[in-house]
């Protein structure tokens, strides 16, 4: 991989909410882990798609966590 095109990993995840003012999964058993993605583009696009399938359900919630900042803080 060149150096130009830094692989930076990012986790899509969602399920639903006990309350829409915090990030506290209702039942961690049923989060929906979707997946790992090389790029920021790449998992906001399946970001999207997940969150316009759930759009009927208000506590349904996802989110892109940027995996490559937990890995490495000093990375941006």
């Amino acid at each position: 991989m060149s150096e130009d095109k830094k692989q930076l990993l990012h986790l899509v995840i969602g399920g639903e909410l006990e309350d829409l003012k915090d990030v506290t999964f209702r039942n961690l058993d049923e989060v929906d882990i979707v997946g790992v993605y090389p790029s920021y583009e790449e998992a906001a696009k399946v970001w999207k798609q997940k969150a316009q399938m759930t759009v009927d359900n208000a506590h349904m919630r996802y989110f892109v966590v940027h995996l490559h900042r937990l890995l490495d803080p000093s990375e941006s």
